[in-house]
């Protein structure tokens, strides 16, 4: 049994000094393999993110951008209805005045007229016509105003009235 023990003690030893460096450079080769396979992936992955989040920021950039248009486009219609109402209610002061100052002239011809009367009945007959005229310029005047003010409303709301649509569009073709 002792020649037995000494055989196994050396046979091993010649056979594990010319493996050792067999295993060794296998071991190595495969550390290095392993090594080069861990790094390709980690290179793969660092790219792939890197991807992704520049595609991400590049389509957050267009959403903030395209935002910051949709924006700018609201306050312009703002201005743009301002603008009309400006426009509108400088008309409609305009036409204020002017049937202010035809009612006035008016009145103080109907007063000169009234004022030149002989009789009573003429009296009652002039001033009749003159308010009959007077109500009738007012119904009149009532009318023309009201057209003027829907028309104005009309296109003060017409600017805003598109965006509110444009809003619609963009938020039916909204999706997370």
């Amino acid at each position: 049994m002792a020649a037995r023990t000494a055989a196994a003690k050396t046979a091993p030893a010649e056979i594990t000094t010319e493996t050792t460096a067999d295993v060794a450079t296998d071991v190595a080769a495969t550390i290095t393999n392993v090594i080069h396979d861990a790094t390709v992936k980690v290179e793969t992955m660092a790219a792939d993110t890197q991807k992704t989040v520049n595609e991400q920021i590049e389509k957050f950039t267009k959403g903030f951008e395209g935002f910051t248009a949709f924006g700018q486009e609201n306050l312009d219609a703002v201005v743009k209805s301002s603008e009309i109402a400006a426009k509108a209610a400088e008309g409609i002061g305009t036409e204020i005045s002017a049937y202010s100052k035809k009612a006035f002239e008016d009145g103080v011809a109907a007063a000169q007229d009234l004022a030149s009367v002989k009789t009573i009945t003429e009296l009652f007959e002039k001033q009749t016509a003159f308010a009959q005229s007077a109500f009738e310029g007012w119904v009149q005047q009532t009318t023309k105003m009201n057209e003027i003010y829907v028309a104005a409303a009309k296109d003060i709301s017409a600017p805003i009235g598109a965006r509110v649509t444009a809003a619609t569009e963009k938020l039916k073709g909204f999706s997370l």
